[in-house]
């Protein structure tokens, strides 16, 4: 009997673990030995916290991030076709959602390969929850484009898009970018269009703000190389 695929959540924050993770959560988690993971080195500090059964140098890992083949899938399923029980764990955040395993889970599920999300912290639904903009309709896409005529291109897309349906707009930037997206944002932006920031979800420093595009102008924050999420509504 094939064993079960455990999508666990990571939080980029490590400050307080219990805050973001349920107890039932870490016991799950602590009771493994197969991994595929991201980055091993991250994988074994947050397996550290979580306080596993095992000892870490003991654990078995796989390596899943954007540079693996389609054609190395079906290895990783190996330890769950003999029986074992696997947890998928990304660098931050949830497998498969602005992460690699998408096609990893597709294939399981294609060899009938029972999956389990297990519960943990989002940032994209963190941000939607606090953001105070519609929750009933919204779209994350991902990354902008990193060349300037074209993010900007993109920025009014969505911006139109966001009017035209009543729909929030969501999306990311390398930590290092942060700023110089917001920058645009708010030049690009009409005046009466929402804008929110969420930086440092799951931190101490935690900062979440809603502001239309004029009165971010005012007093831009500093975000650069904060972890952030960016939410438009038009």
């Amino acid at each position: 009997m094939a064993g079960t695929l455990y999508l666990i959540p990571s939080p980029i924050s490590q400050e307080n673990i219990a805050w973001v993770l349920p107890a039932a959560v870490q016991q799950c988690v602590a009771g493994l030995s197969h991994f595929i993971v991201e980055h091993p080195k991250t994988a074994r500090q947050f397996l550290k916290q979580i306080g596993c059964e095992q000892p870490l140098q003991a654990l078995q890992m796989q390596i899943l991030n954007e540079h693996t083949p389609s054609k190395d899938l079906p290895g990783l399923l190996q330890p769950l076709l003999a029986g074992h029980d696997v947890g998928l764990l990304s660098e931050a955040g949830c497998p498969a959602v602005a992460d690699p395993g998408a096609e990893l889970i597709r294939l399981a599920h294609k060899n009938n390969i029972a999956v389990m999300p297990l519960v943990g912290p989002s940032s994209i639904l963190l941000a939607l929850m606090a953001s105070g903009l519609n929750g009933q309709c919204f779209a994350f896409h991902g990354y902008l484009p990193v060349e300037s005529a074209a993010r900007v291109q993109k920025i009014m897309e969505l911006e139109k898009l966001s009017a035209s349906l009543q729909q929030t707009q969501i999306f990311i930037e390398a930590p290092y970018r942060n700023q110089k997206l917001l920058e645009q944002l708010v030049s690009v932006c009409r005046d009466t269009t929402d804008l929110c920031i969420a930086s440092h979800l799951t931190f101490s420093s935690e900062m979440i703000a809603t502001r239309t595009a004029k009165e971010w102008r005012k007093n831009l924050p500093d975000i650069n190389k904060i972890p952030t999420i960016f939410l438009l509504h038009g």
